[in-house]
């Protein structure tokens, strides 16, 4: 079987497969020249959803294609083929995510950044912290990752609530609601974790009328995708106190232009696309069962639902 890799980290991931199956033969390059020249020889694909596009409208026709990002958005893109099967990175990201979320919520449980104000200033900040045990927090977004995250925030006595595409029972959430229940759910909870993917219903959905929902201790959390939020919205209902606090991972455009409002907003923490990288080992081994699987004709981890755009 061969395989091509269309990554940034391409050598890694080279080395790693090889490694872990001896079988396979790998071919990849960081001439995209030499890239594309490749792709025609190869049925199944492994590398990041751009060059991936890139790829596919030089007119390849691959069979398969494991996405190393969770979102697929560039292959979703008009005019893109769909003829082939398309797998996104599952199972991988939980644990990072949850560290990215917990180190936010403690930090504002623990008043971290107005510490180091205090600090800069020399005053002595003797102020008592707060926990998280009793808060509510709503994860907007209970796939894989949100299932995963919320599993990671059991222990530290939180009360779970969640958002779906339809309204569910799933543990270890005391309710998951549809969207329709969002603005109830938000006057409810402390923190709300934005983990949604980018589809055509995930646009715009934290707007001004939403943010007017939103308890004015509340935190906000968007490590899903910038779309998701009305970025002047965001703004003003920091300024006028419809919430607390907001850390911003994800922006329409990366990186965030010099003049975009987000760099000085009050109250915004901006984190630079960093809450769950892609581990390479973990991809690899990922990638090399369903490869397995897709040999053995066996479902396989991930599969993308070209419809619905995850």
């Amino acid at each position: 079987m061969r395989v091509l890799i269309a990554e940034h980290d391409y050598p890694v991931y080279a080395q790693l497969l090889r490694e872990a199956a001896p079988d396979l033969e790998v071919l990849t390059s960081g001439d995209s020249a030499e890239l594309a020249s490749q792709a025609g020889d190869c049925p199944v694909w492994l590398g990041q959803p751009d060059l991936l596009a890139t790829l596919l409208r030089q007119g390849h026709q691959p069979q398969w294609l494991q996405s190393t990002w969770a979102g697929i958005t560039p292959l979703l893109a008009d005019g893109l083929p769909r003829h082939y099967r398309l797998t996104r990175a599952v199972g991988i990201f939980g644990q990072v995510m949850a560290e990215y979320v917990l180190t936010y919520m403690l930090g504002h449980e623990r008043e971290v950044l107005a510490r180091l104000v205090s600090q800069v200033e020399r005053k002595w900040d003797s102020r008592h912290g707060q926990s998280l045990a009793g808060r509510k927090v709503l994860i907007v977004g209970t796939g894989d990752i949100g299932q995963s995250v919320a599993q990671f925030l059991v222990p530290f006595g939180v009360e779970l609530y969640g958002v779906a595409s339809s309204a569910r029972e799933q543990a270890p959430f005391i309710e998951v609601g549809s969207m329709a229940d969002l603005p109830r759910l938000v006057g409810e909870v402390d923190y709300v974790v934005n983990l949604l993917p980018n589809t055509a219903q995930t646009h715009d959905v934290y707007d001004a009328a939403l943010f007017k929902q939103f308890k004015p201790t509340g935190l906000f959390i968007n490590a899903g995708r910038g779309v998701a939020v009305v970025d002047a919205d965001l703004v003003d209902a920091l300024k006028e106190g419809h919430l607390a606090g907001a850390v911003i991972d994800v922006c329409r455009q990366e990186p965030l232009p010099q003049r975009h409002p987000f760099w000085t907003a009050w109250g915004l923490l901006l984190t630079g696309h960093s809450s769950a990288p892609t581990s390479p080992s973990m991809m690899v081994k990922l990638f090399v069962e369903n490869l397995r699987a897709y040999e053995a004709g066996e479902a396989l981890r991930g599969e993308v639902d070209f419809e619905r755009g995850y």
